[in-house]
């Protein structure tokens, strides 16, 4: 039974059949799944609304872990992987700066985040591990490969596994850094606007907030935040700071060292805004530019393959029936 269904899984024709299926399945996918799709703005507006009481918590047990010189952790839904966490102490092992960093840029901040994440990469190299050795070993696949190769795919199936978080949460990162970069030059025009016209700057990130949540969720998320960290925070510059480090951009931090500065300086902000906002559109003028540039050379290979057979057939096809019949 086994090497029937080895043979079955193995058969070209078979092969084909399911990857053109899948083909199917995803084209169908793409062209349906954007009319379910329910947006999810009330919900992140609803997560950050609390984000003050967790800021306080969080300051609240950081002070009383200095006082008494022990750390203390924040409560986690997922406990299964928080207790994978604790017992193979992968917070040292795996974590790291630069982590931390990409879990705020990707807009995962909450502990059990963290826990998932670590679990993830603890236990996905054991599940891919085995469903490696099962597709190779146990299916016969690969029969006529040498054994060193074998158990190097295994390897390399396994190693993949490992850096599978890490290429979920790049790529959850990637999604939303271009979300905020995109809307952000617009968002500045918008503070430029409050700010002229007298309020303070809190209450501008606020109502940047709410102009800009259908725009650009991310960034009326990420800008909720700060509005509630300049609040309650002691240090302003602390506040502006976080804002950088969660979206981990460029052009979002050097806007929060212009203001760092015009607040610790007096320089004018609307000045200052008004030259980043428009250094933002033109960086992203300049990226629509590179983008058209580079679309004749990409366009170059599916016009030979697609365009050009296609039009050679009904140039030459009347001619070659003409012929046909003559002869």
């Amino acid at each position: 039974m086994s090497e029937e269904l080895a043979k079955s899984l193995t058969n070209p024709t078979m092969i084909i059949a399911l990857l053109v299926a899948l083909a199917v399945f995803a084209t169908f996918y793409t062209l349906v799944i954007p009319y379910f799709e329910k947006g999810d703005l009330n919900k992140r507006m609803k997560a950050v609304s609390t984000e003050r009481d967790q800021i306080r918590s969080r300051e609240r047990e950081r002070m009383q872990a200095e006082l008494s010189n022990k750390g203390s952790l924040r409560t986690s839904n997922n406990k299964s992987a928080r207790k994978i966490v604790e017992r193979f102490n992968l917070r040292e092992a795996l974590v790291d700066e630069n982590t931390m960093n990409k879990l705020r840029a990707a807009g995962y901040r909450s502990q059990n985040a963290l826990n998932t994440f670590l679990a993830a990469r603890f236990i996905l190299p054991f599940v891919f591990l085995v469903l490696a050795v099962l597709w190779v070993f146990g299916l016969g696949n690969l029969a006529e490969k040498a054994m060193p190769i074998r158990i190097l795919v295994v390897i390399v199936v396994a190693y993949i596994g490992f850096y599978a978080p890490n290429i979920y949460i790049s790529n959850q990162m990637k999604k939303r850094q271009h979300s905020i970069k995109r809307a952000w030059p617009d968002a500045l025009d918008l503070m430029l606007i409050c700010v002229e016209s007298g309020i303070s700057m809190e209450a501008a990130m606020r109502r940047v907030a709410e102009e800009m949540a259908d725009q650009s969720p991310e960034l009326a998320e990420e800008m909720v935040l700060t509005t509630a960290e300049l609040s309650f925070l002691q240090d302003r510059r602390t506040a502006l700071e976080n804002l950088g480090i969660r979206t981990q951009l460029d052009i979002v931090k050097s806007v929060t060292q212009a203001l760092i500065q015009a607040e610790r300086y007096g320089t004018p902000l609307a000045q200052a805004l008004r030259v980043l906002a428009q250094e933002g559109r033109d960086e992203r003028m300049n990226e629509a530019e590179k983008k058209a540039a580079a679309l004749p050379p990409k366009l170059t290979v599916p016009m030979i393959l697609f365009f050009l057979p296609v039009l050679i057939a009904v140039i030459l096809g009347p001619a070659g029936i003409q012929v046909a019949d003559r002869f």
